[in-house]
């Protein structure tokens, strides 16, 4: 029999401290299969000057029609809106709610873990089952504590039950995405995502991670800050910057963030289906006035360092857009969650199409496609030129941002030399 969940999305405004009503969101679910959304805006929400789009196509601020009572659906055919999609937990924050609740893998309803993971989501977004109930105040985690952080992860790893005492320690940030151990932490007065090593790693990812960014900054490519710290008992954990919050003078204001599967209005099960050129296009039609070429470029770049490190995790939750209030537009977010893959295959694919050859992992299939990233032939190849003669160094970047001779050999058949991908 189906049931039906009536909430309230919540965004916090550009600079504000304090979320407001957006709209009322309705979940029609089936067991635990939801089965379709809708969505209302709020008509004093449309009235305040620095609202805030929820997505970047249905429910835009442009496709909202103030002192209607008209109901949003998701584009497609979608069960669930995109950008409540984005606010919900993943494989990893599923985890901790459920060793928290003491349920099953995959037990509850979507609309239980969308309650349960707090309010410190993704972007500037909450959702709450009414107008009357406050915000999530999860303690946010300093960065001296990742170690009981790291042991709580580790128990949730093997299914054990985290103590009461450090239960709390996941509150802040159960709704960040991915399948891999991770929390929010603060150092410096900054929000980090701390991703943890997991006991079937076959190399240190985390300090492999974090060189992998590293490589990619000395590239030329936007990264956000990031650090290895190196705990006692010889575990590392990478920190990485949130680009969707900014420290102000009483606590942290929020940037709204979507995915890039939500901007491009596909289910998970549609992204292996697109491209890089598809989000170049949406970048063209929604970028925000004086970025859209340059986040077009920075996109371009990226793909192509992804096809020399043999990164295929690149699929649309793995790009998002971040809204511009003063531009009213999206720009392309800071390059995260970049790893080498290690294979002994020669021919190699990534996950998004590159061009006109599909997925082929190759430089002349990037270049294939260069006019939809609005570059010229020449352009493409001095960006290409560029990024290969970076990567050619890797091995150098690695040892200097602290991976050890053993993971440099198991990483090594991932880095391509430009010869490797059909670049002369």
């Amino acid at each position: 029999m189906p049931s039906e969940f009536k909430g309230v999305v919540f965004a916090w405004l550009p600079g504000e401290l304090k979320a407001v009503p957006a709209g009322q969101l309705s979940i029609v679910e089936e067991g635990l299969t939801v089965v379709s959304s809708s969505f209302g805006f709020g008509a004093k929400y449309l009235e305040r000057p620095k609202a805030i789009p929820i997505d970047a196509a249905t429910l835009s601020l442009a496709a909202a029609v103030p002192g209607s009572q008209r109901r949003y659906e998701p584009a497609n055919g979608l069960a669930f809106f995109g950008a409540v999609r984005d606010a919900m937990p993943d494989l990893w924050g599923r985890r901790v709610i459920e060793n928290i609740l003491k349920a099953p893998p995959n037990a509850l309803a979507e609309t239980r873990y969308l309650m349960e993971a707090g309010s410190n989501r993704f972007g500037a977004l909450d959702i709450r089952p009414g107008l009357e109930h406050d915000e999530t105040r999860g303690r946010l985690v300093p960065v001296a504590d990742v170690r009981y952080l790291l042991d709580a992860a580790d128990k949730v790893q093997r299914s054990e039950p985290v103590p009461q005492e450090l239960e709390q320690l996941f509150d802040a940030g159960p709704s960040m995405g991915g399948a891999r151990p991770k929390a929010v932490v603060v150092k410096d007065g900054v929000q980090y995502l701390a991703k943890f090593p997991s006991a079937g790693d076959r190399f240190n990812i985390p300090a492999v991670e974090r060189a992998t960014l590293e490589l990619a900054r000395t590239c030329g490519l936007a990264v956000p800050l990031t650090e290895l710290m190196r705990l006692p008992d010889g575990r590392d954990v990478m920190l990485i910057e949130r680009f969707d919050r900014y420290r102000c003078a009483d606590g942290f204001a929020r940037r709204h963030a979507i995915s890039a599967l939500t901007a491009l209005e596909l289910h998970e099960s549609q992204s292996a289906q697109a491209s890089y050129a598809d989000i170049s296009l949406k970048l063209a039609g929604i970028g925000a006035a004086g970025r859209v070429q340059s986040d077009r470029t920075e996109l371009f770049g990226r793909m192509v360092f992804n096809v020399l490190v043999s990164n295929d995790d690149d699929h649309l939750r793995n790009h998002a857009f971040v809204w511009q209030p003063q531009a009213k537009g999206w720009t392309l977010s800071p390059l995260y969650d970049v790893l080498p893959k290690p294979q002994v295959s020669h021919t190699r694919y990534l996950h998004l199409s590159v061009g006109t050859e599909g997925r082929l992992a190759t430089l002349p299939n990037a270049l294939s496609r260069a006019p939809l990233f609005g570059l010229t032939t020449e352009q493409a190849r001095e960006i290409v030129d560029r990024i290969a003669r970076c990567v050619r160094e890797w091995r150098t970047w690695f040892e200097e941002f602290g991976v050890e001779a053993r993971d440099l050999e198991i990483v090594s058949s991932a880095m391509r030399q430009p010869r490797d991908v059909g670049w002369a």
